[in-house]
């Protein structure tokens, strides 16, 4: 690949597992640690596990799948950058893929795990994916769900989603990364008490009576302390980021916190959405109840999901 400029940014040194499955997904998930990796400063393992390549060679030799493995980790690591402080490591595990994944990264104390959101049908789309699902469930790290093939010149816009409970989470993971020059990242928090967004029509309509103008005044107000709020928080979370991040004046959205990230990312154009997830029930987790799993079901972009931990 291209070799990327860094910026003068230098966070610690990084591990990252790539789980490489030679779908299209898994090689852009590839592509994409390109752009958060400094390879004199960071380490990559690439990941495949060769029970899923016999899967798809039934028929094929032991060989023929040990060279297919081969020729897996070449076009993969064809796509990082051609120089690393120390070489490009192949891993193998004759476990299911995600479990081999999770276990590998545990082994080589991984920092990050990248994966592809490879599906299969309509069912596993919403729902992400099997493997990428019980990876991401499975990990205490951070994993990076690969949706979409970045920009072909270099170029990369992502998406900081602030909430209370995992900013600090965030903030350490993003901090950690290497951005390339090219980055342009933003910071997003949202307004979602009853108060947020426009007066409701029947106060709006009823503001000059008496009875409701107290009303509408008082949720006004809290609304907009609400919102003074929120921008100090998003304001001193912004300064805990790379300088990548601080470009651009944070952004307030108000309402549905999933629904308005995928809003204001598809708006943005952005490549890679950075969001925490914090412990939930199981039961939530498998209706996608939180904000983490709605962004993750939908969003085009791809999404860093970084766990906050109880």
């Amino acid at each position: 690949m291209d070799e990327l400029l860094f910026s003068e940014y230098v966070g610690n040194v990084m591990k990252v597992l790539i789980g490489v499955d030679g779908s299209p997904l898994s090689l852009d998930a590839v592509r994409v640690v390109g752009h958060i990796i400094d390879p004199t400063e960071d380490e990559v393992a690439i990941y495949f596990s060769p029970t899923e390549l016999q899967q798809r060679l039934p028929e094929s030799s032991s060989s023929l799948v040990s060279r297919s493995a081969a020729d897996l980790f070449a076009e993969a690591r064809a796509l990082l950058p051609t120089e690393f402080a120390k070489p490009v490591e192949m891993i193998s595990s004759s476990a299911s893929a995600a479990v081999g994944i999770l276990e590998s990264a545990n082994g080589w104390h991984a920092d990050l795990v990248a994966v592809g959101a490879r599906s299969h049908g309509s069912i596993e789309r919403f729902l992400l994916g099997s493997v990428s699902r019980a990876v991401l469930h499975g990990a205490h790290l951070p994993v990076l769900i690969v949706r979409s093939h970045p920009p072909e010149d270099g170029s990369f816009r992502t998406m900081a989603c602030h909430h209370p409970a995992s900013a600090s989470a965030v903030s350490k993971t993003l901090q950690e990364l290497h951005w390339s020059k090219k980055t342009d990242g933003c910071v997003i928090g949202v307004a979602e008490s009853m108060l947020a967004g426009p007066l409701p029509k029947w106060l709006e309509k009823r503001v000059r009576d008496p009875d409701t103008a107290a009303i509408a005044q008082a949720w006004q107000q809290e609304h907009d302390d609400e919102v003074h709020a929120l921008s100090s928080k998003l304001e001193a979370f912004q300064k805990d980021l790379p300088p990548c991040f601080h470009s651009a004046s944070p952004i307030i959205v108000e309402g549905n916190p999933g629904h308005r990230i995928l809003e204001q990312a598809k708006k943005d154009h952005t490549n890679l959405i950075t969001i925490g997830r914090t412990p939930n029930d199981k039961l939530s987790r498998w209706l996608l109840g939180s904000t983490s799993e709605a962004v993750l079901s939908h969003a085009s972009a791809s999404v860093l999901v970084v766990p906050v931990e109880k």
